[in-house]
């Protein structure tokens, strides 16, 4: 249990465990109190949690990606190059990359001037749903936000991708 596969995965459990608790504690507290309204604060830090979480798992999952391509196609060099400590840096990478991206979101959305009231009525925080509150034209902020995130998932995606490809070319290397 002490190999990296394991260490990520422990890793992936905790951002599993941490994204259902993000909505699930206030959808339970709105059913027992037969209410539907969210608090800004509480949307701001729903927010910040659940892109927090989704955006440092799709990035924990870029860094399996990279763990099986190295133990399927380098073997022999697996336990010099997945030491501990390149473990504990890429995790920490994944979770510095989904701090910053929930921070750029966060501060991006709760950063414009509210004309409305400043509670929606849902027990889930959605970006679209903060920006009808807005007095202020939000379409740049929108595309901005849009961009980031496009990149941020394509750049990963396309990682796993070409990870997962060299390992099937390795497999089908393998004589039988």
């Amino acid at each position: 249990l002490h190999t990296p596969m394991y260490f990520f995965l422990l890793s992936l459990s905790l951002f599993d465990l941490g994204s259902i608790s993000t909505t699930l504690p206030k959808a339970m507290a709105n059913s027992l109190w037969d209410t539907r309204a969210i608090s800004y604060p509480g949307c701001a830090a729903q927010l910040f949690l659940l892109v927090f979480i989704m955006s440092a798992e799709f990035c924990l999952l870029t860094v399996m990606a990279y763990d099986r391509y190295d133990a399927t196609c380098k073997p022999l060099h697996y336990r010099s190059l997945l030491r501990s400590r390149a473990c504990v840096h890429m995790a920490a990478a994944a979770w510095g990359s989904g701090f910053l991206n929930a921070v750029l979101h966060t501060a991006n959305t709760f950063s414009l001037p509210l004309c409305r009231r400043n509670s929606l009525d849902q027990f889930f925080c959605e970006i679209p749903q903060i920006l009808k509150l807005s007095c202020s034209d939000s379409y740049l902020r929108q595309v901005g936000l849009l961009a980031v995130s496009v990149c941020l998932a394509l750049g990963c995606f396309v990682f796993i991708m070409l990870s997962y490809v060299q390992i099937f070319r390795a497999v089908l290397r393998m004589p039988s």
